[in-house]
């Protein structure tokens, strides 16, 4: 097969030089160090003369010499020097009646000019060669930023679970990489995520993945190497995909300095071989996934504790009063319906979730004897109700990770009309995530148990925020609850909620 920096080289222009050069027509030749003609023109017989001035070794014939060809023509030839793989060839001219005082050819020229020729030829080739190499290199590491790339765009625009930013990359890496199979693999959590783009189909997929999990990854785990399987005769098969005719390519996830997971890459016996450079692709998807596999466990830390931190707060306030116990988590269960419902983006339901979860921990500064009062409350005492919605936002605000969600939680007893607390907020003025949480508050303060009196039904609540819709609830997001309830879902009969008989 002609090396491919030898097409890059325009020899057509070699040659007008050597002719302007030597003043007459110069038949010229080259071949490579096998002596395969690479170029030729006016030379007869070349495929036969570059097997005999090749040397097919790594000896080199210095400087120029001289092969004859008959009584009235000589080749004169030389080397066209080394690169780093070995020589690179030889350049030959034809010389016409070689000898006597009317030769055409001065040859103390000629032997100049052939020096310099392939000097010329070797410098270009090494040019196009280094060039070759360089844009082989960026190609490389275009892939490299390309797939990175595609994992920061896959972690921006997901909007669901880890597992589902996980299965999204996996599927881009298929497309991207041109494999049969990419997995993620996680023995310790029994999780093997992998995505496909078959060549064709594979029959025993899932022994394949169980292989994965198996004596692949322990494997991979005791060698903290990457292993590349693509000869069917690959010693390490006598116990690494025994009896399975695919080639592999399997790197190392590692996770606080420990192999936990790893990625492969799996094609079927057809395609090409795994190469060094899908080695570097496949390194660089397991370190990116590494990352993300790290921070999603710290964001799940994280996240835990803020749950448990969370319902110590509840069950402080729950333990003030054992009549209002659920009631958050039912709020914030309803509320997230609701939101969800209206399609809000998932850094709203975020909030929203906070909010509606820590919405009461004011009430831990409420007087037991007012919270827990069973009769009517005196206007003073209502007032110590009044507060609890500013003494929420007085312990969250220094949460800098709640920032977002303390507005609902502040101002859940608003009324639409303007006329709630704690600072008379009206209509739209009052937070989203606030109105939200004050129709999923006000039906479940209706439905659930309080000292005072047993829960009322599901249909005396949804009767009581019909009527103050509008006034004490926007009535847009009344409309939005109304069409929950109305699906009849599972909750209601969760929460041991109350029906009237028909």
């Amino acid at each position: 097969m002609l090396n491919h920096c030898f097409q890059e080289i325009d020899f057509a222009r070699y040659q007008r030089w050597l002719d302007r050069a030597m003043g007459v027509k110069t038949p010229f030749m080259v071949c490579d160090r096998d002596g395969l003609v690479v170029w030729n023109d006016g030379v007869s017989k070349a495929t036969e003369l570059g097997l005999s001035i090749s040397t097919g070794d790594d000896k080199e014939q210095s400087g120029v010499c001289r092969l004859d060809l008959d009584d009235r023509s000589t080749a004169l030839h030389q080397s066209l020097g080394r690169t780093k793989e070995g020589l690179l060839g030889r350049a030959a001219v034809i010389v016409e009646c070689f000898a006597g005082d009317d030769a055409p050819i001065n040859l103390d020229h000629l032997t100049e000019a052939m020096e310099d020729l392939c000097a010329s030829i070797h410098d270009e080739y090494v040019r196009s060669a280094d060039l070759e190499m360089m844009t082989e290199e960026l190609g490389a590491r275009y892939e490299e930023l390309h797939l990175v790339y595609a994992v920061d765009q896959h972690v921006r625009n997901q909007t669901e679970g880890h597992e589902s930013v996980f299965q999204s990359l996996l599927k881009s890496t298929t497309e991207h990489l041109n494999v049969d199979v990419v997995a993620f693999v996680r023995p310790s959590q029994n999780l093997c995520l992998y995505a496909t783009s078959l060549s064709k189909e594979i029959h025993n997929l899932d022994l394949v993945l169980v292989e994965m999990r198996g004596d692949l990854y322990r494997f991979i785990q005791s060698s903290r190497e990457a292993v590349v399987l693509n000869s069917p005769d690959d010693p390490r098969r006598a116990y690494i995909f025994t009896d399975m005719p695919y080639k592999v390519l399997a790197c190392p996830v590692r996770t606080e300095r420990q192999v936990d997971s790893l990625v492969v890459l799996l094609n079927h016996a057809h395609k090409p071989d795994f190469t060094n450079s899908d080695r570097k692709l496949a390194d660089v998807l397991a370190n990116q996934l590494s990352s993300l596999s790290n921070t999603y466990l710290l964001l799940d830390s994280m996240r835990e504790f803020n749950e448990q931190m969370a319902q110590a707060l509840i069950e402080a306030v729950e333990a003030k009063d054992p009549y209002t116990r659920g009631h958050s988590e039912r709020v914030n269960f309803i509320s997230m319906e609701i939101g969800k419902a209206m399609g809000l983006s998932p850094t709203e339901l975020e909030n929203l979730h906070w909010g509606s979860l820590l919405h009461d921990v004011g009430k831990i500064g409420v007087p037991d004897a007012v919270l827990c009062k069973p009769s009517a409350l005196t206007k003073d005492e209502y007032t110590f109700i009044m507060v609890h919605p500013e003494r929420s936002y007085e312990i969250l605000r220094h949460i800098k990770h709640l920032a977002d969600a303390i507005p609902g939680a502040r101002h859940h007893q608003e009324k639409y009309n303007g006329t709630g607390y704690p600072h008379g907020l009206k209509g739209d003025r009052i937070p989203l995530h606030a109105r939200i949480m004050a129709i999923a508050d006000t039906y479940d303060s209706i439905t659930s148990s309080r000292a005072y009196r047993a829960g009322r039904s599901h249909e005396t609540a949804m009767a009581e925020i019909i009527r103050v819709s509008g006034t004490q609830l926007d009535p847009a997001i009344t409309e939005v609850f109304k069409r929950i309830v109305a699906d009849e879902p599972e909750w209601l009969l969760r929460f041991n909620i109350r029906r009237d008989k028909v």
